[in-house]
C-alpha cells in the first residue's frame, strides 16, 4: 500500500510535484492564450453562423439607416429557402457589381484592417454586398402597378407600410433604371429572387438591375445591434399573407423552423459546416451591405 505521508508526517513527494504540476499559468502566458482562443472563436462564429454588417447607403431608410450595424444569420437560409417580406444580404451578381467597378483596389493594409474590423462589425464601405427585401420568389409574376399604385406579386396587390419614399407613378417604366415606380411584368427565373429596397426613391435594385440567384445570398437579417438606440428586431411583415405560392411550388405541409440566433443555432454548426466545405470555395467579402 502506498503512503501518502512519511513516518514524521509529511506530505508524499509525488503529490507535491502533482500540485506543482496543477499550477495556474501566469498572466502574461494566460492572456495571449485567451485572446487566441476567443478570435478563433469570433471566425468560427463569423464564417458560419452570425455575422455583423454596415450599413453605408439609404436605399433602406427608415427600416435601416446609414451607420446602423445589423446582425445576420448565416445558416437560416442552409436549412429553408427565403421569404418574401424578409430583408436579405447577398453577394451582388455581375450586373450589380459594375455599380462599384469604378472604385480603386484597396491596399493591403487597408483590406488587413478591413478584414479585422469585419469580425466585431465595423467593415468600411464600398464593398460588393447588398441587403434588400425580398419581394418576388422563383415562379412568382411581380410588376407594379395597380390601381393603387401598389407592387403586384401574382395578381395580389401589397400594401407595404415598410416603403419610406416611393418613386414617380407618372415616369414610364424603363428596365434600364429604377427612377419610376412603374415596371412590366417579371417572371421570377427559377433559383433567383426579386428583391427591392425600402427606399424606392433611391434604391438600385431588381427593378433594373434584375433578379438576385438565392446562392449569392448571405443570410437573412434580423435584428439591428448598433447604435444603441436603434436596438430593434427585422421582423417579416404579413401583408404577403394572401399571395398564392408560385407554379410548381409546395403548398402543403409543416413550415420550417427557423433556427434561433440566440443559442439554437449552434445546435447546427456540424451541420452547416460540413454541408459549406461540400461546396466550391469561395472568397468571404468584407461585410458592408450598400
Amino acid at each position: 500500500m502506498v503512503q501518502t505521508r512519511d513516518e514524521d508526517g509529511t506530505v508524499d513527494p509525488r503529490r507535491r510535484r502533482a500540485r506543482r504540476r496543477r499550477r495556474p499559468l501566469p498572466l502574461w502566458q494566460e492572456l495571449p492564450l485567451l485572446l487566441t482562443v476567443t478570435f478563433c472563436l469570433a471566425v468560427l462564429i463569423r464564417t458560419f453562423l452570425l455575422q455583423v454588417f454596415f450599413i453605408p447607403s439609404g436605399s433602406m431608410t427608415e427600416t435601416l439607416l446609414v451607420g446602423d450595424r445589423v446582425l445576420v444569420n448565416k445558416v437560416v437560409y442552409d436549412v429553408r429557402d427565403p421569404l418574401r417580406g424578409e430583408v436579405v444580404v447577398f453577394r451582388g451578381p455581375q450586373r450589380w457589381a459594375t455599380q462599384l467597378d469604378g472604385e480603386p483596389e484597396p491596399g493591403f493594409l487597408r483590406r488587413l484592417t478591413a478584414t479585422f474590423g469585419d469580425l466585431v462589425g465595423v467593415g468600411g464601405t464600398g464593398e460588393k454586398d447588398f441587403i434588400k427585401r425580398v419581394i418576388g420568389l422563383p415562379g412568382d409574376r411581380v410588376s407594379c402597378c395597380d390601381e393603387q399604385g401598389r407592387v403586384l406579386v401574382n395578381g395580389i396587390g401589397i400594401n407595404e407600410p415598410y416603403v419610406w419614399r416611393d418613386s414617380p407613378l407618372d415616369l414610364p417604366p424603363n428596365p434600364g433604371e429604377c427612377r419610376a415606380r412603374r415596371f412590366d411584368e417579371v417572371t421570377v427565373p427559377p433559383g433567383q429572387l426579386f428583391v427591392l429596397g425600402d427606399n424606392r426613391l433611391v434604391s438600385q435594385d431588381a427593378r433594373c438591375q434584375g433578379p438576385v440567384p438565392i446562392d449569392n445570398v448571405v443570410g437573412r437579417a434580423f435584428g439591428v445591434v448598433w447604435p444603441s438606440s436603434r436596438w430593434s428586431a427585422l421582423s417579416t411583415p404579413d401583408t404577403f399573407a394572401n399571395v398564392a405560392a408560385p407554379p410548381g411550388s409546395p403548398t402543403s405541409g409543416p413550415q420550417p423552423v427557423e433556427p434561433r440566433p440566440d443559442g439554437g443555432v449552434l445546435l447546427l454548426l456540424p451541420l452547416s459546416a460540413a454541408w459549406r466545405s461540400s461546396r466550391a470555395f469561395r472568397p468571404v467579402p468584407p461585410s458592408s451591405a450598400t
